[in-house]
């Protein structure tokens, strides 16, 4: 059996991406406008509903940068995040000079806990310094608890920036994630569920705010025969050819969701017999994950088999799984930002293994992983 690298996700082409590239270089369209980011614009907006607008855009981070900027956070403004996430959630906050406030998990979907949310809200007005906008992430796939956190973001009159960069095709109550929020973001990097090879998309409610986001991301350049700039601009503008790609891959993005979900099925029929072991899953009927990611959580007290044995195991047998993300209050680099809640998304990073859920794996690849498992487990 062949020992080749198994990743945790990579790119899985559909086929039609070279046709949508090819017509782009045919028709000379090599720039960050054309047929296929305005084809690709719409796709999403189609796929989404809800009468959303989208803007592709050089990265999800991107888009999240241009969300801050439109929604008028300034320095020293303080923005609430997600603490269990990428890092890319909370970087622009700090590219503005603003402050990030991180919040805990909740256990069941291990995204913002609205308990911790609403402390850090009344903190900051107790303080004067009402947050200008919350951050919230649907992690690894799993929707969070949008109501929740949308009755207590309304209570407060403070806009949401939904991180939907890991949940394209997620849905909770029935409804698109990428919809929720004031403002979307969508990441079509090269691990995601569909890629661009690198991209994003902001995703809003009005086509004002889509206008305004592009262009912010083509240099802010005035109306005027010559260059002219009142406001700082940013090229962040997605090129034709990778909305290309991103037309491609559309085509396949439900038959590819499907295949991460037969991925998180096996690891439920995998680890059926291991109680220390749970494969996290939707809590209820209401929330429907594309498992861009699944992960699995340890209960050392009923095992001494860790996370880092079996972190070890798979990269023995070229195997890539990887720790859950360590929460931003925890990075050096955020050291000094204010943190609201308890241990939850701390104890998640420690007792938890990302396991390679790519919608390409082969039955070769699942029995290579599933025998590194039962090896370890002796079962």
């Amino acid at each position: 059996m062949s020992n080749s690298k198994i990743w945790l996700s990579s790119p899985h082409m559909g086929g039609n991406e070279q046709k949508y590239v090819q017509e782009a270089f045919d028709t000379n369209w090599v720039a960050p406008l054309g047929p296929n980011v305005n084809g690709f614009e719409k796709d999403l907006e189609d796929y989404l509903g809800e009468g959303v607008f989208a803007a592709a855009l050089s990265s999800g981070t991107a888009a999240l940068h241009l969300a801050l900027i439109i929604l008028d956070v300034k320095p020293n403004d303080e923005v609430i995040c997600q603490s269990m996430t990428f890092s890319a959630s909370a970087n622009p906050i700090a590219y503005l000079g603003a402050k990030p406030v991180f919040v805990d998990s909740e256990n069941e979907t291990m995204n913002l806990c609205p308990i911790a949310l609403e402390e850090a809200i009344v903190n900051g007005i107790s303080r004067n310094k009402k947050p200008k906008a919350i951050v919230m992430v649907h992690l690894y796939g799993m929707p969070c608890k949008a109501d929740e956190i949308r009755a207590i973001a309304n209570k407060y009159g403070i806009p949401i920036i939904e991180d939907s960069a890991e949940a394209l095709g997620s849905t909770y109550k029935g409804k698109k994630c990428g919809t929720f929020g004031d403002i979307g973001i969508l990441s079509f990097n090269g691990n995601k569920i569909i890629t661009t090879s690198g991209g994003g998309a902001m995703i809003t409610k009005t086509i004002e705010q889509k206008n305004k986001a592009v262009f912010l991301s083509t240099q802010a350049r005035d109306n005027a025969p010559h260059y002219q700039h009142s406001e700082i601009g940013y090229n962040y503008r997605m090129s034709n050819i990778c909305a290309g790609i991103g037309r491609g891959q559309m085509e396949i993005l439900d038959a590819h969701l499907q295949k991460r979900r037969a991925m998180h099925q096996f690891y439920i029929d995998l680890f059926s017999g291991i109680d220390a072991i749970r494969v996290f899953s939707e809590p209820n009927e209401d929330f429907y994950s594309n498992h861009w990611l699944s992960c699995i959580l340890f209960d050392n007290t009923k095992t001494s088999v860790t996370r880092e044995d079996l972190r070890l195991a798979f990269e023995k047998d070229n195997i890539e799984s990887r720790p859950l993300w360590k929460p931003m209050h925890l990075q050096p680099v955020f050291s000094d930002c204010a943190y609201f809640g308890s241990k939850t998304s701390e104890n998640l990073f420690n007792n938890g293994l990302c396991l390679p859920s790519s919608s390409n794996l082969t039955d070769n690849d699942r029995e290579r992983i599933a025998k590194v498992i039962k090896t370890l487990f002796s079962i």
